[in-house]
């Protein structure tokens, strides 16, 4: 399990905006579990977007009314004549949008989960400006928002929202609802993701930190059915090139037959973006190199190796989140120094 203030600090670094002066005072508190953590930046969160004020939006809304009002629905009106009423359908602007759904949403699942008291009266507290909207079904938020100008205040809590659902949710039995502790890898394995990728775009300015597409590079024809291929990092510097792809699993290696070896799943990918990043610059001078770099699990075997495949190194690391967060950056700036030099 990694250490919930390492949680913190993951989530500082990819969403920048915890950083800021508001949230302050979370990184010297004391949290039990990762459930109190989201609790605490949720109620800072929710606590800063009712003084900017709730989101509003515009709900399609039908009942019978004495003054006509918007649309006038026939095949309804028929069916009430007697009441010399009109059923109508308008447009009604109000805070029952859909990202202060999922907000309430959310907390309401909290106030399920194994935080203490005062998070508890926190969350209660706010729920009580949401007495006009209401909740979702947990498991069937949509999490693609398109942000704007009016609404991008949400972006950091929804990304928040959409971490503690995940990580909280887990199979339905006899129509109940059951709660993890937070073991969503695919939640967490974005969250790692973006922590990396923001870790260097903030300490090595020299280098270029992108999360880039690779092309694919062929002899013809179009790539119309092939899948894209998406790099979690790809760090640059002059000709010289570095492509990470993290993983976060639960087991770092697979096993068969008692020997262990890389996930080959794994090992195919980062092999297929270097040769076709490798082949995209082979008219100019370039270096061209691969990363797997998996969160340590409690495996005592941590994957630590280098390899030469067809003229490219690719290695295989182990980033341990369980250390001191200074431990962390100093595995982090390694990597850079090792494949980049003093930078």
């Amino acid at each position: 399990m990694i250490p919930v203030r390492n949680i913190y600090y993951m989530l500082s670094y990819a969403f920048k905006i915890l950083q800021a002066q508001e949230y302050a005072n979370i990184e010297t508190e004391e949290f039990e579990n990762v459930a109190e953590l989201y609790s605490a930046i949720l109620s800072k969160g929710v606590s800063l977007q009712l003084k900017r004020g709730l989101n509003k939006d515009y709900e399609e809304k039908g009942e019978p009314l004495s003054s006509p009002r918007g649309k006038i629905v026939v095949s309804e009106s028929v069916k009430i004549r007697a009441s010399a009423k009109l059923f109508c359908s308008y447009d009604e602007f109000t805070e029952n949008s859909y990202l202060n759904r999922i907000l309430k949403t959310t907390m309401l699942l909290l106030l399920k989960a194994d935080i203490n008291k005062e998070r508890k009266k926190e969350l209660k507290k706010l729920l009580g400006y949401f007495s006009e909207v209401e909740p979702l079904d947990a498991r069937k938020i949509n999490w693609r928002i398109k942000y704007n100008r009016n609404n991008q205040t949400y972006h950091l809590l929804v990304s928040i929202c959409e971490l503690a659902v995940k990580g909280l949710l887990n199979t339905t039995t006899a129509g109940e609802r059951k709660l993890m502790n937070f073991s969503n890898e695919q939640a967490l394995c974005k969250l790692y993701e973006k922590f990396i990728l923001e870790y260097y775009r903030k300490h090595f300015p020299d280098l270029s930190a992108n999360a880039e597409q690779i092309a694919w590079q062929l002899g013809g024809g179009d790539d119309n059915m092939l899948p894209i291929m998406q790099s979690d990092v790809m760090l640059k510097k002059g000709n010289a090139i570095l492509i990470i792809d993290a993983k976060y699993y639960s087991r770092t290696t697979q096993e068969r037959f008692g020997t262990h070896s890389v996930h080959s799943a794994n090992l195919y990918q980062i092999f297929t973006y270097v040769k076709n990043k490798e082949s995209e610059l082979r008219n100019m001078p370039h270096s061209v190199s691969g990363m797997l770099l998996y969160a340590k699990t409690d495996e005592e075997l941590t994957p630590n190796n280098s390899y030469n495949l067809d003229g490219n190194r690719i290695d295989v690391k182990t980033l341990d989140l369980n250390y001191e967060f200074c431990e962390i950056k100093k595995q982090l700036n390694s990597i850079a120094e090792e494949f980049f030099g003093t930078v």
